[in-house]
């Protein structure tokens, strides 16, 4: 009987000993795999950084961490069965459920890596701004979504029952929500329908919005004021008001009435015709454009001609140099025929029969 005790005292033991020599094999090579795995990721990094294509950069950024993670989910899960095949602790139950989670998991961890790593590199490389960050939160929203859908299917839940209650209960959602969902379409539409980008100067005469395009979010788009404030919009404001987009403008316009005396009618023509000439050889001016330099109407107190012209430029800071410098020099066409700028006057004539 004793003999018959210690021989199977001997196998178990033979056994627990296999076990834990298999299990730190497992983690060793595990360990092994991490390392030549790095170790050929770093070897490849200096080549693809050669290249002049954005796809292998961004996939090479995006699978180095998920794929060092997964040989690690994949060893620590083999090493689990190992154990859980010669102990009876329910473990064997949960390590597939487990492994197929972070599997899952990871896999989504690298796809919005890689949609996001697309996306900024699209950005560099100058695309548009507006566009290439909605096509990537649908993209991330879309994986994401995928992946805890298939995650609640392996560990149990009803997805068509999810569905079916988005479906049913998605009405009493959208009454509670309404606000929420007009935002979303509105952000929805600003994507489509393109009215401003991130980066644009926009303004409305509707309301108090006038700033710089900072992001433009699901629910909220954010606008830097001229005074530095951050001004956040709801999206669905923008279906409502008239807005306008000075950074799409092809020129800046110059529209000014001068004034000369009367005493100086007799020179108002060739001042006119002085001012259309310089205007018509100015370097700044879009000679493409509507030029109109004109004598306009007799005033109370002068004699007014009017300049309507548009620069080349829309730069704001360089528009008003540019206007400085076309209205200084209207101001030395005046002085060059001895005329005057009018101002307001009042002139008694005295009747001689009164005095």
């Amino acid at each position: 009987m004793n003999e018959v005790t210690d021989g199977a005292m001997l196998i178990v033991e033979l056994v627990t000993d296999r076990t834990v020599i298999l299990v730190f094999s497992i983690v060793f090579v595990t360990v092994l795999l991490n390392y030549a795995l790095r170790k050929v990721l770093d070897s490849l990094q200096a080549k693809i950084e050669q290249t002049k294509t954005l796809w292998d950069d961004a996939l090479f950024h995006a699978v180095r961490k998920p794929l060092a993670w997964l040989i690690w989910v994949l060893g620590i899960a083999w090493a689990a069965e190992v154990i859980a095949s010669q102990a009876d602790t329910g473990l064997a139950e949960i390590v597939e459920p487990v492994r197929y989670v972070a599997v899952v998991s990871l896999i989504a961890v690298f796809l919005t890596s890689f949609i996001r790593e697309v996306e900024s590199r699209f950005i560099t490389m100058g695309s548009d701004v507006t566009t290439a960050t909605a096509l990537g939160k649908l993209l991330r929203i879309s994986v994401l979504i995928t992946a805890a859908l298939s995650v609640l299917q392996t560990l149990g839940v009803s997805v068509s029952g999810i569905l079916a209650f988005g479906g049913v209960g998605g009405i009493a959602v959208g009454f509670a929500a309404k606000d929420l969902l007009a935002n979303f379409f509105g952000g929805l539409m600003i994507y489509l329908d393109r009215p401003f980008a991130v980066g644009d100067w926009i303004r409305s005469p509707d309301r108090e919005i006038e700033g710089t395009v900072i992001d433009i979010g699901w629910r909220l788009t954010e606008i830097r004021t001229f005074d530095q404030r951050p001004l956040y919009v709801p999206n669905s404001v923008f279906a409502t008001i008239a807005l306008e987009n000075p950074q799409r403008m092809r020129n800046r316009r110059i529209y000014e009435t001068i004034g000369v005396r009367y005493n100086d009618a007799g020179k108002v023509a060739e001042i006119v015709k002085d001012v259309r000439t310089m205007l018509e050889n100015h370097p700044d001016i879009a000679h493409d454009r509507t030029l109109i330099v004109n004598l306009n109407t007799f005033a109370a107190s002068s004699i007014d001609f009017f300049v309507y012209t548009f620069t080349k430029t829309t730069n704001w800071v360089e528009f008003h140099g540019i206007k400085e410098r076309v209205l200084l020099e209207i101001v030395g066409i005046i002085e060059s025929h001895g005329a005057e700028f009018a101002f307001p006057t009042s002139t008694i004539h005295i009747s001689p029969e009164a005095e």
